[in-house]
């Protein structure tokens, strides 16, 4: 079995460093261009999608049509999920990061941004900023988050998780998920078998499909991202050296 993971193009956002959690913003030109280079990789590399599955949030859905588009698969088919949305960033969401750090200090922040079990500081019920004043959101029959740790997002993830993986075990075909940096290192997390503070340092750059190969137990045979070596490192430096993980 195949599993392909693909955090979503450049966003907005991720362009201005600002933590865009919950938060429905575009792709950015770049954006766009790394999403066409995804599919195309996908083409070259002749890997035929047999499922597609995002979240509901724009920057997401918007990588997902570009790559369906482009690879011909059926937009009726793609499945789309709240649980697969980013970590919510709770209060820091809509702030600079580069700002947040001056204000709460590069400690305090790296713990909020990066630490597995630590939320950032949660969103009062009345903020203007809370899902539930979303119309988007009103449809989730769930408890929506105001503020997530990495921890919680894989809480959140784990009934999409488990019923993915129930419906494709026994299918041979490759398989997609777009999404988002914290639900994707979440899977990542549960896939490689990592600890709490293994998945701390790892960095998914934005529009490069990364490529499981997996037994029917869900072992890892093998795992590559679909760019060179130099490409994929400068890609990663820039997400660590600009805060954008």
């Amino acid at each position: 079995m195949t599993l392909i993971l693909l955090r979503h193009g450049q966003s907005e956002w991720n362009l201005k460093n600002r933590f865009t959690g919950w938060k429905d913003v575009s792709l950015t030109a770049t954006g766009i261009e790394e999403a066409t280079f995804s599919a195309h990789q996908l083409i070259e590399k002749k890997i035929k999608i047999h499922s597609v599955h995002t979240s509901i949030l724009k920057r997401a859905i918007e990588t997902t049509d570009i790559v369906t588009d482009i690879i011909g698969f059926p937009k009726e088919n793609i499945q789309y999920d709240w649980r697969l949305n980013e970590r919510h960033y709770g209060a820091l969401q809509g702030l600079n990061k580069s700002e947040t750090a001056k204000k709460y200090g590069e400690e305090q922040v790296l713990i909020w941004r990066r630490s597995y079990d630590i939320a950032p500081p949660l969103l009062d019920k009345e903020d203007i900023r809370h899902p539930k004043f979303n119309k988007k959101f009103k449809a989730i029959n769930q408890k929506l988050p105001v503020g997530e740790s990495l921890k919680n997002v894989i809480e959140r993830l784990n009934p999409f998780w488990e019923k993915y993986i129930n419906d494709i075990k026994n299918e041979k075909g490759s398989h997609l998920i777009i999404a988002h940096s914290n639900s994707l290192r979440a899977i990542i997390k549960m896939l490689d078998r990592l600890s709490d503070e293994e998945i701390l340092s790892v960095n998914i750059p934005t529009g490069v499909p990364l490529v499981y190969q997996l037994d029917k137990k869900l072992n890892v045979l093998s795992k590559n991202y679909l760019i060179n070596d130099d490409e994929l490192k400068i890609k990663q430096a820039i997400i660590k050296n600009q805060g954008k993980a």
